[in-house]
């Protein structure tokens, strides 16, 4: 198989991943089953058809719009499928194997948090639990980061966030932080090693100084209490670092 071949192979099972992923994020928070039942229109409930399930191409050709009722589609199910995409395509440049497989499952599991923190402030413990899970087990892939590296990254990922919120909370008497970015700083130290988590957290904030700047600029309020999804803007840090960790040395340090 051609070298160029395996990132696009990527990047189209990443629409296949993406479609899958923009209904789970759609149906989860409503409490409905993501597997049964057929797909159809959230306005007028037509059924659609397998030609209509075609991720990115369905959605141009029927203009982002219910060919039954004309009820917009959201456009959270596009970008999903795009993101997933270029997820599976950049992992599997950067390592054609099943390093870059690895890779690419990590960023999927982070665009569907990032997702449903951005949606919803939530970041379900069933899905941070998997992502630390599939981290662990990703060591028996790949030499670095080491598995103790992973390990300790970890525990001192959730340790860390979770002893800042409560000196916050002790401070302010009112919750800084949502209880799963703890749990989420953890996992992506399963992945990335905890020296690497330093590079998160300033990833994390430098993203989310710009976030609160274009709101500035859109003439939203942005003050003390206004709410970012942390565990959104560490998603957006951790897959470029790991990128950077695969393409380069095998190691951020």
């Amino acid at each position: 198989m051609p070298a160029f071949s395996v990132p696009i192979a990527g990047a189209l099972f990443g629409l296949i991943i993406g479609s899958f992923l923009a209904t789970l994020i759609l149906r989860w928070p409503e409490g409905r089953s993501v597997i049964a039942g057929r797909s159809s229109c959230d306005q007028c409930g037509h059924q659609l058809r397998s030609w209509e399930l075609i991720p990115v191409v369905s959605f141009l050709l029927q203009t982002g719009k219910c060919r039954k009722c004309g009820a917009r589609i959201a456009k959270d199910h596009f970008a999903i499928e795009l993101a997933a995409a270029l997820i599976g395509g950049l992992a599997l440049y950067v390592a054609p194997d099943l390093e870059g497989l690895a890779g690419a499952i990590f960023g999927w599991l982070l665009l569907t948090l990032a997702a449903l923190d951005v949606k919803h402030h939530w970041l379900p413990d069933r899905l941070t639990a998997l992502l630390a899970v599939c981290g662990v087990a990703a060591s028996l892939l790949v030499a670095y980061p080491a598995l103790q590296d992973r390990l300790i990254g970890g525990l001192a990922g959730f340790v860390s966030l979770a002893i800042i919120a409560a000196i916050y909370k002790s401070i302010r008497k009112r919750d800084g932080l949502g209880g799963g970015d703890p749990k989420m700083l953890g996992a992506i130290g399963c992945w990335l090693g905890w020296q690497a988590l330093p590079l998160v957290i300033l990833g994390a904030s430098l993203i989310g100084i710009l976030v609160a700047i274009s709101w500035r600029l859109r003439g939203e309020n942005v003050d003390a209490g206004t709410m970012l999804p942390l565990g959104s803007l560490m998603a957006m840090a951790a897959f470029p670092l790991w990128l950077f960790q695969t393409a380069g040395t095998g190691s951020l340090y």
